[in-house]
């Protein structure tokens, strides 16, 4: 006969205490450097356009399945079919400095009933990319999901060919999960999908490694960084 730990089956650790998450809203996300800002055509759609005008040959649209625009009418348009969205929930990237948006991103495939989030649609212009914004930008968005809707669970998902989205990924701390095969088509191609995530357990590490690196101490005078944030995750984990 086999004794009762024999006959147990392994399960996953309890989940006492833990609430649906919510939904998000119509607030907006303030940092030291951007403001995260539901995506609102009349205030943001001129300069959003001027930005994505930056990249001349028109790369960072590659792993998009939308895009390029030819027009300000088009991308108009495009900004029009999902700016009411609740899923994907999509937001600005505005520049506190002068106000403009210099970038999109959003929050898709959201359940708040498992805890699960994910970050998408993501795109920098040039005027945004490499920058603290950028940076802060992600920063705003992570902590506004575990700290104030409540998700277990953040994810990032990207085309595995699409090199600078995994390792943004990673600098970000997101780990990275594996490969799904044709888990899509866009644009007349195959899209093996690369997974990554973020999970509660490791926001407040996380959180100390972003505010440590964005931090005015961590800059000289010329804006360049004195320690990387790879560097900081290091050191706090």
């Amino acid at each position: 006969m086999k004794n009762r730990n024999e006959l147990e089956q392994p399960i996953g650790s309890a989940t006492i205490g833990w609430q649906i998450a919510r939904l998000p809203t119509n607030s907006s996300m303030i940092g030291e450097y951007c403001k995260i800002i539901p995506l609102n055509i009349d205030q943001h759609a001129e300069s959003l356009y001027q930005s994505y005008s930056k990249d001349a040959e028109n790369k960072n649209w590659t792993y998009l399945s939308y895009g390029p625009f030819d027009s300000i009418r088009e991308f108009k348009s495009w900004l029009t079919s999902v700016a009411n969205n609740s899923d994907p929930y999509f937001y600005s990237i505005v520049n506190k400095e002068n106000n403009s948006a210099v970038g999109l991103a959003s929050y898709l495939r959201i359940n708040p009933k498992q805890g699960v989030i994910e970050v998408g649609h993501i795109h920098f212009s040039p005027i945004l990319q490499r920058t603290p914004l950028a940076t802060e930008a992600m920063y705003l968005m992570m902590r506004h999901i575990f700290e104030e809707l409540g998700y277990r669970r953040y994810e990032w998902k990207c085309d595995s060919l699409n090199a600078r989205s995994r390792k943004a990924a990673e600098r970000l701390g997101f780990t990275f999960e594996g490969i799904f095969r044709q888990a899509m088509m866009y644009k007349g191609r195959n899209r093996d999908t690369a997974w990554y995530s973020v999970i509660d357990g490791e926001w407040p590490k996380l959180k100390r490694s972003f505010e440590s690196w964005l931090a005015p101490a961590n800059f000289d005078p010329t804006g360049n960084q004195k320690t990387s944030l790879s560097d900081r995750l290091q050191k706090n984990g």
